[in-house]
């Protein structure tokens, strides 16, 4: 818990910020151009290998925006007019609070445990989206506006305020971007530098380089963040409502996730607006809406599903949680569990009570996947090198306080150290403390701890379905 002054500071900063937040105004030429507010020039256009046809769909782009309720997205006359042109889930749920978990377990299969946004990283014998989808040769890569430089694994980038010149603004986190959370990624220098910022997104669009599998993180300013629905709204329209027209972005077999990584208010269900857009969406299905229970597993068991992949062996084999998006489904014969409606939902709203190795008072180790698990793809459990595969949920420990025992946070939040300001991997001497919470930086610059803006949770309920 923060302390009495730093709790202070953070709500004056967050009162100072709703009280001058600034108007939209677009970050760079347009859309598919590059600027000099992402700092880091083009890293030369991504290398991808022959595509990998799939089921339904050839290309799956994820695009996250922050913190808000579904409601609020839905009174947007941006949103409203996109349903129209996809289709709206209208029972998608977050997994957990807050925002840090979430992109944990869009990539990995689970959150482990995490109920921060501090500084984390995942060891390198769990597996992430990447290992299955490289085991099919199917390219990836990630855009992270305002991230300097490619593979950039520090806690968060403070520079020159394009909004408003003369003062800094920290624009980029790593605590929204999901793929450098792990190490299995982060710590392989061919891996990190496919995590690439929105200067190379220009390139890499130009040139028709768009990878079979993307994910997107708009900066704390025009994902929502740090600002309204209005803001956010704004950046939709300046970028993927002109990016829906482009060829090089969606083709006929084009499926994009437009989604938020959880509601701002935590003492209702996790419910976030989500639609489905894209070339490849069924003409039929267009301006409809899907009552299907979907969570960010769906993500990644719709990818399995249409690939024909492997699984994670982790939440997303849990049949409450992981069902495939429909049409994707009826192409690769899966069957989802028919959930629907609001009666018989989980409870998706769950923090801090989730054991795991990521939560330092509720401590266990990383244990292995479920590699008996079958996914929506069919595939084998993927089983990375080094893993104890004995050292199962069922053997681990009971959970221990850290906390308790004078530890302020779990192993995994001292950065490991490595980085890639020249392209190349290099080493620093690993932080003593980086568990504070991330964000807000004293200077220009990568820090690797910050300050986060306070969030107060009320009357939380935890769905048994969490535990499984």
């Amino acid at each position: 818990m923060l302390s009495s002054p730093l709790l202070a500071l953070a709500l004056a900063v967050g009162s100072a910020w709703a009280a001058t937040a600034p108007t939209f105004a677009p970050p760079a030429p347009a859309y598919n151009q590059q600027s000099p507010n992402y700092i880091g020039k083009n890293n030369n256009t991504i290398t991808n290998g022959p595509l990998v046809s799939g089921r339904s769909f050839d290309r799956f782009i994820n695009i996250w925006l922050e913190n808000t309720d579904y409601a609020t997205a839905a009174s947007s006359s941006v949103f409203q007019s996109l349903i129209a042109q996809g289709v709206l889930m209208d029972n998608f749920y977050g997994v957990t609070h807050p925002s840090e978990p979430n992109y944990i377990a869009v990539a990995g299969g689970d959150f482990f445990g995490d109920a921060s946004d501090n500084f984390r990283h995942i060891p390198s014998n769990i597996s992430t989206i990447v290992d299955l989808l490289e085991a099919k040769n199917i390219s990836w890569s990630s855009y992270q506006e305002n991230m300097p430089y490619a593979g950039y694994t520090p806690y968060n980038y403070t520079q020159a305020n394009y909004l408003t010149p003369g003062s800094n603004y920290t624009y980029y986190v790593r605590k929204h971007n999901p793929l450098i959370i792990y190490d299995s990624v982060a710590n392989v220098t061919e891996r990190a530098l496919r995590i690439r910022n929105f200067n190379d997104f220009a390139a890499d669009l130009n040139a028709s380089a768009i990878s079979q599998w993307t994910f997107i993180t708009p900066n704390l300013v025009n994902d929502g963040h740090d600002t309204d629905i209005n803001f956010m709204s704004a950046w939709l329209t300046y970028f993927l409502v002109p990016l829906l027209n482009n060829t090089a972005f969606n083709d006929g077999r084009t499926l994009i996730l437009l989604t938020f990584d959880e509601n701002e208010t935590y003492t209702i269900n996790n419910q976030v607006f989500t639609l489905a857009l894209g070339g490849s969406i069924p003409a039929a299905l267009r301006g409809t809406t899907d009552h299907t229970f979907y969570t960010h597993y769906s993500t990644l068991s719709t990818v399995q599903a249409n690939w024909a992949l492997g699984s994670l062996g982790r939440q997303d084999t849990n049949k409450t949680l992981n069902n495939v998006f429909t049409w994707v489904a009826e192409a690769a014969g899966w069957t989802n569990n028919g959930l629907t409606g609001n009666t018989s939902i989980p409870l998706m709203n769950a923090t801090a009570t989730i054991p795991g190795p990521l939560n330092p008072v509720l401590y266990v180790p990383f244990t292995a996947p479920n590699t008996s698990a079958v996914g929506a793809g069919g595939g084998p459990v993927f089983i990375a090198s080094g893993l104890n595969t004995a050292f199962t949920a069922a053997s681990a420990p009971a959970p221990i306080n850290l906390t308790a025992q004078g530890q302020s946070d779990v192993p995994w939040a001292v950065d490991p150290g490595f980085d890639y300001p020249t392209g190349n991997k290099t080493f620093a001497a690993p932080a003593t403390s980086s568990t504070a919470p991330g964000g807000t930086s004293a200077a220009v610059g990568g820090l690797r701890v910050g300050v986060e803006s306070v969030v107060v949770l009320v009357g939380v309920v935890v769905g048994a379905v969490m535990l499984l």
